[in-house]
């Protein structure tokens, strides 16, 4: 973060800042601002916001102890550093970011990207932000560090060097994307996809794209929306920007677009078609969905003035999407098994399965570890069922659904009559590592899917053989 007075942040945050008995005002605070407090380092400003389960205010004297400087907080607390009390610790904490992205921005040099969209999100920010490491001084998030707390803490990490400022930014409801543009307006706004990613919290498809529009919606002119012209609820946010609008994906009018997509066990090749140029692009991210990731990344970049062909380059060497992201985990005994049980959503599923079908040759065996797609409201049962018939419409081999909450996979699956695959139901992932401990042999390819709630990933690590 940008050197700031306490006096200055409290104004700011409209706060009261409180001294420690016998202690003086430090000229000014200047290190990373976190919300947890193991994350806390010398010279921290600590966020003590109140929590679900806890409240941070409790951890104050642990980030203190670690090395923090100030602590905001919603009420007064007696410690040895100053305390900001404020009203509201989250509209604080977004009070902040806003003020240092603004000072920052004002120094002329720093450009902001800013990624939504119900499914690609980490994956197109992780390749973004390989490109403009490359160029100069990037600030883009951890993980997934994109809601109304996360995304404001990684945007509080950019200082007088930096040069490009990538933001994710996800909602669980309408409104919270528009908050986060008002902290960091873009200068270049990404869509990815409308789809049924929590949909139980939006209240359907509806209020999902109308989440997602907000990235767009309040855009200045002189911004850009770069938008998916494959699917019809993004492209449709054209009408509602009056930024310009740019189009990705695979038909005539997108540029940049895909031709020639290949989708192997070795990564996705595709050829980019942007203006007169076309370039071979070999991602080692395994997938073809992530072709549509990859083109929003490489939209940014040509926004951005970076040369094409060093973007293509710096994509071609990122290894992963993310961690438990469609991630390979090759045995020794020749067994492949993906682990992408992190996040899971109706059209990410249905995509990993495609995925598993295109790359498992004639002579190899299929294999779906599937969990819950956690909240999806009312069409959970609908979305599940789907899941099950599409693993037999592609011939997965084999077929294990865990867990009661995603029985119907289960029960959709086995009403198919034609398929010649076959589909258990275990009770939980202890169930699911006994049976294919036992039951996979060299050649087979496992795919490992669920939401992060239903635990999958870390079955997926020991399949794969990777330590806890």
């Amino acid at each position: 973060m940008i050197a700031l007075t306490l006096a200055e942040i409290a104004a700011e945050l409209g706060g009261v800042l409180v001294l420690p008995p016998g202690g003086e005002e430090r000229a000014s605070v200047s290190g990373s601002v976190q919300t947890d407090s193991r994350l806390v380092e010398p010279g921290s400003v600590f966020f003590a916001l109140p929590g679900e389960t806890t409240d941070g205010a409790l951890f104050a004297p642990a980030a203190v102890e670690a090395g923090a400087v100030l602590v905001i907080s919603e009420r007064e607390l007696d410690l040895s550093v100053p305390v900001i009390v404020v009203g509201d610790g989250v509209a604080a904490l977004a009070a902040l970011a806003r003020l240092v992205v603004a000072r920052v921005r004002a120094l002329g040099r720093l450009r902001i990207a800013a990624i939504t969209g119900s499914n690609g999100k980490t994956t197109t920010k992780n390749l973004l932000r390989a490109i403009l490491a490359a160029e100069g001084p990037t600030v883009a998030p951890e993980g997934s560090f994109n809601n109304h707390v996360g995304a404001p803490v990684s945007m509080l990490r950019v200082d007088e060097a930096t040069e490009y400022l990538v933001v994710e930014m996800g909602a669980s409801h309408v409104g919270e994307i528009a908050r986060l543009v008002s902290i960091a307006t873009p200068d270049v706004g990404v869509v990815l996809k409308v789809g049924l990613a929590h949909a139980g919290e939006f209240g359907g498809v509806e209020g999902v794209e109308r989440a997602k529009a907000e990235m767009v919606t309040d855009l200045p002119s002189d911004a850009v929306a770069l938008l998916n012209r494959n699917d019809p609820r993004v492209a449709a946010m054209a009408s509602r920007t009056a930024a310009r609008v740019v189009w990705f994906g695979t038909g005539p009018d997108a540029d940049p677009r895909a031709e020639d997509i290949v989708a192997s066990a070795d990564g996705t090749a595709f050829t980019l078609v942007t203006g007169g140029l076309r370039l071979p692009v070999r991602l080692r991210i395994l997938g073809e969905h992530h072709v549509s990731n990859a083109l929003a990344a490489l939209g940014v970049a040509r926004e951005f003035g970076v040369p094409l062909e060093r973007a293509v380059a710096a994509i071609e060497r990122v290894a992963r999407a993310e961690r438990w992201r469609m991630e390979l985990l090759p045995r020794e005994d020749g067994v492949l098994v993906i682990n992408d049980a992190y996040n899971a959503s109706p059209d990410s599923t249905q995509a990993a399965l495609k995925t598993l079908a295109q790359i498992t040759g004639p002579a190899q065996r299929s294999v779906a570890v599937l969990g819950e797609m956690a909240e999806l409201g009312e069409y959970a049962e609908e979305e599940h069922d789907r899941l099950g018939r599409l693993a037999v419409r592609l011939n997965i081999t084999k077929l294990v659904v865990v867990g009661e909450r995603a029985r119907h996979i289960h029960l959709a699956a086995g009403l198919e009559g034609s398929w010649d695959g076959e589909s258990v139901l275990v009770p939980d992932v202890d169930a699911a590592y006994d049976l294919l401990r036992e039951e996979l042999r060299p050649g087979d390819v496992v795919l490992v899917k669920s939401s992060k709630s239903a635990g999958l990933r870390f079955l997926g690590d020991r399949l794969g053989g990777v330590e806890a």
